[in-house]
């Protein structure tokens, strides 16, 4: 009978390699055509590799746990040909036969179908990747050196680690420096340590966290009465969450003032074409960030419902590929921790962040009535790329989110 196979799928078109995290098949079941029989996690989600065809199993190549890349072969159906022909799908032995011929052909073309076949009968192995950055775990505390030596650079470039991975390491080297020795005689320390496997999502958290601190960032803040917003958010059927009222806020404050969230491209300040902000969503070891488009051309009512199935699908590490991509700004809500103020750094494809806090019940005073108050205050913080906004347009910009939100019924 045929046989069909079951490869990595192209699951994205930054992702070039995917986390198997769980086989829903084993070998002797019978799957129906596009069954989920393999979900797999990437530094953005987690997606399923369903079945081409309807069929039995007959070989599984691929480990729970292990990360493969784009295009390997994880396991193999064996399928009937009236199947074959109702999908429309190719059999294996087609792909090699097509290959094969391409091969002897004269137009020397680099062909893109993938040969199954080894010399000796059998079939090609997946193909295993690392993941593609890595870090080293270390204590703090201890001084490291500033200078890094070209044989210390290799070294480094071997173990996949960056400057910022050796500051626990003290250098016995001149003036301080760490060397080959000092890194080596550390990891031996370290090697029976308890440890646990990073995450795809944790890996690409700490690249993006690392090429975000290579820019100058600065933060500011301002209180927040919160009052009036709570006020209003009782009052609606469809409940906004407190992040999208602070996203409507920025979204309308920027396209007021686009250049404070433009790039710096060489001796240009490129300005947003769109407003779309996005949310941080905290998951399971990282954060996905879904992009709401449009902002600030959408009512708060407006964008209530796409919000919530946003935050949802991000929760259920669910978000399509087109989700989380070229946003401008983001928004977090860092007092769902109980946080009464940070300094959240922004996407290294971002010139600013704001971040809201934990209300807290504060006396205020009114002029008014002459007398304190007792209000709901939080604070709203602002975190920016210093080369694009100086701290007065910064503080500028967070004065009018604040006015915004003070007239909620108006977003």
């Amino acid at each position: 009978m045929p046989k069909v196979p079951i490869m990595m799928p192209q699951l994205g078109e930054s992702i070039a390699e995917a986390t198997i995290i769980r086989l829903n098949i084993a070998v002797g079941d019978k799957v129906v055509s596009d069954q989920e029989v393999i979900e797999v996690e990437t530094n953005k989600a987690t997606m399923g590799v369903t079945a081409l065809c309807a069929g039995e199993v007959t070989e599984i190549l691929a480990e729970e746990g292990v990360s493969y890349a784009v295009g390997s072969l994880l396991g193999i159906l064996e399928v009937s040909e009236d199947e074959l022909e109702r999908t429309g799908e190719k059999s294996m032995e087609e792909m090699n036969a097509e290959e094969a011929q391409a091969s002897e052909s004269e137009t020397g073309e680099e062909e893109q179908n993938v040969h199954f076949k080894t010399e000796d009968g059998g079939y090609r192995e997946p193909v295993l990747v690392e993941p593609s950055i890595k870090g080293l775990p270390v204590p703090t505390g201890k001084e490291g050196a500033h200078y890094i030596s070209p044989r210390m650079r290799a070294r480094m470039t071997e173990l996949g680690l960056r400057a910022a991975d050796i500051s626990a390491v003290s250098g016995s080297g001149a003036g301080g420096r760490v060397t080959v020795e000092d890194l080596e005689g550390f990891l031996e320390h370290i090697k029976t340590w308890p440890y646990t496997k990073a995450s795809p999502m944790r890996l690409a958290v700490a690249d993006a966290m690392r090429r975000s601190w290579t820019r100058p960032l600065a933060t500011v803040a301002r209180p927040l009465v919160m009052d009036k917003i709570l006020d209003h958010r009782r009052r609606q059927a469809l409940k906004p969450g407190p992040a999208l009222y602070l996203l409507r806020a920025l979204a309308l404050a920027l396209a007021e003032n686009p250049t404070t969230a433009g790039y710096l491209i060489g001796e240009n300040v490129v300005h947003p074409r769109a407003f779309d902000i996005g949310v941080a969503v905290q998951v399971d070891d990282g954060v996905l960030v879904p992009i709401i488009r449009n902002a600030d051309t959408k009512s708060l009512s407006e964008l209530v419902e796409d919000y919530n199935r946003l935050v949802e699908l991000a929760r259920s590490r669910k978000l399509p590929e087109d989700a989380t991509k070229h946003g401008i700004a983001t928004v977090t809500n860092f007092g769902t921790f109980g946080l009464t103020w940070g300094t959240p750094i922004p996407l290294p494809n971002e010139t600013l962040i704001l971040g809201l806090s934990a209300g807290v019940k504060r006396p205020v005073w009114s002029e008014e009535t002459s007398t304190f108050v007792p209000v709901t205050e939080a604070e709203i913080d602002l975190t920016f790329d210093h080369r694009v906004v100086d701290g007065g347009g910064a503080g500028m910009l967070l004065n009018r989110i604040s006015e915004l939100l003070q007239h909620p019924e108006t977003l």
